[in-house]
């Protein structure tokens, strides 16, 4: 991965952790920064996962990519706020 890349991955993330927190129903008690986190990380490993899949370069918008990002978000994003919120309380 490239630097530019690296950076395009970042600010996606954000973007990308938003929209988990989003699919995901219900409430979750977890800090804004910490979504954030998890959609970096979500971006970074769904990229990885569509280029061994092969739709990473598409013509276009890639949204097989970023259906996977966005799946890896909501997984993470509910992952996180059960054992968060089980944590804080």
């Amino acid at each position: 991965m490239e630097v530019t890349g690296f950076f395009a991955a970042i600010i996606i993330g954000l973007i990308i952790g938003a929209l988990g927190r989003l699919v995901v129903p219900g409430k979750q008690s977890i800090p804004i920064w910490l979504t954030l986190a998890i959609g970096v990380l979500a971006a970074i490993l769904g990229t990885l996962v569509a280029g061994v899949f092969g739709v990473d370069d598409t013509a276009g918008v890639d949204w097989i990519e970023l259906f996977i990002q966005v799946v890896f978000a909501a997984i993470g994003v509910s992952i996180v706020a059960g054992t968060y919120g089980r944590r804080r309380h």
